[in-house]
């Protein structure tokens, strides 16, 4: 039996986070609705999972003020950051699937939190794939805005506030993840401080001219190498990765980003590794949006997450391509 089959018969859990408070542009906190409207759960379920829909996440509204000591709203972010934490580590308790739905790319720090605090303590090896136009790896002393969207990722390094970089309550003491764990895809817009820092820790970065000159293909056979039955594999996608002549609703669309075709086969190839074990959604913001089209285009690449594939071929061993009965 193929992975993807395995997999399939995982609970797979929806847990909405509506909030914007992390990010520079008020619209996000409408993302979870958008994604049900444009018929997330049914999509899954038409491919055999058995879907749970956790509702929505609580938390503090958004005070829309201004930086302080370097972060805006902080404690706010803090507080939903932790229930997103709570919530997705119960569903890892449960065995299930979990889905978050953003929501700014800020909750990746609860959801990422959570994930590696369960491999920890499983002992599994974590994988995570940052599918986004930005490197979210500055901190307060890089950026002005102070807008902790874009910091997550430094955050789950270890560098930032306590209150963030502590989440996981890893054994040891030490940060979520190492840089080593992380593979980003589809990068292209990079302050220059953060570009300096990226470099520094190392991270693996397959950014868009990388991608423009080897492929799809080739970028995701490097960024999935590796996996194996011990490997936890975390997806974080954030729809800004998605060019924005084809995904208009987003809060900073970044001219460039990867296609339809480009976007399905990333997709579908992260789904044939059949290691798939926690997704976030992040960043959607219908306000911005033309008649929910991101939401739906979303929905359909999370499809091929799970199976949904466009091959209509049989692999032939090079030999030429021939259609499948």
């Amino acid at each position: 039996m193929p992975p993807t089959a395995l997999r399939s018969a995982q609970p797979t859990s929806l847990i909405g986070a509506p909030t914007d408070i992390g990010a520079g542009t008020r619209g996000a906190s409408m993302g979870p609705e958008a994604l049900r409207v444009a018929g997330l759960q049914a999509a899954l379920e038409s491919h055999g999972l058995q879907v749970f829909d956790r509702g929505n996440l609580s938390g503090p509204a958004n005070p829309w003020q201004p930086p302080m000591d370097g972060y805006r709203h902080l404690p706010e972010v803090v507080e939903w950051n932790q229930r997103v934490f709570d919530a997705v580590y119960a569903e890892l308790q449960l065995g299930h699937l979990p889905i978050l739905l953003g929501g700014d790319h800020c909750l990746g720090l609860g959801s990422i939190s959570a994930v590696a605090r369960h491999c920890a303590e499983v002992g599994k090896k974590l994988r995570v794939l940052w599918l986004d136009a930005h490197a979210d790896f500055n901190t307060s002393a890089l950026t002005p805005s102070g807008n902790v969207h874009g910091m997550p990722v430094a955050c789950l390094c270890g560098f930032g506030p306590e209150a963030l970089t502590g989440l996981a309550r890893m054994p040891g003491g030490g940060p979520a993840l190492h840089p080593s764990q992380i593979r980003q895809i589809g990068i292209r817009s990079v302050d220059a401080g953060e570009k300096r820092f990226v470099h520094e820790q190392g991270l693996e970065v397959f950014d868009m001219r990388y991608i423009d000159e080897v492929g799809m293909r080739q970028t995701m056979q490097q960024a999935l190498a590796g996996l194996d039955a011990h490997t936890h594999l975390h997806v974080s996608f954030d729809v800004d990765f998605l060019d924005p002549d084809i995904a208009p609703g987003v809060g900073t669309t970044v001219p460039g980003g990867p296609t339809y075709r480009e976007a399905q086969l990333c997709m579908e190839m992260i789904a044939d590794s059949g290691r798939l074990a926690s997704l976030d959604i992040v960043e959607l913001n219908p306000a911005l949006d033309v008649r929910n089209r991101t939401a739906v285009l979303a929905v359909d690449l999370v499809e091929s997450l799970f199976g949904k594939s466009t091959l209509m071929r049989v692999p032939s061993h090079g030999q030429g391509p021939t259609l499948s009965a």
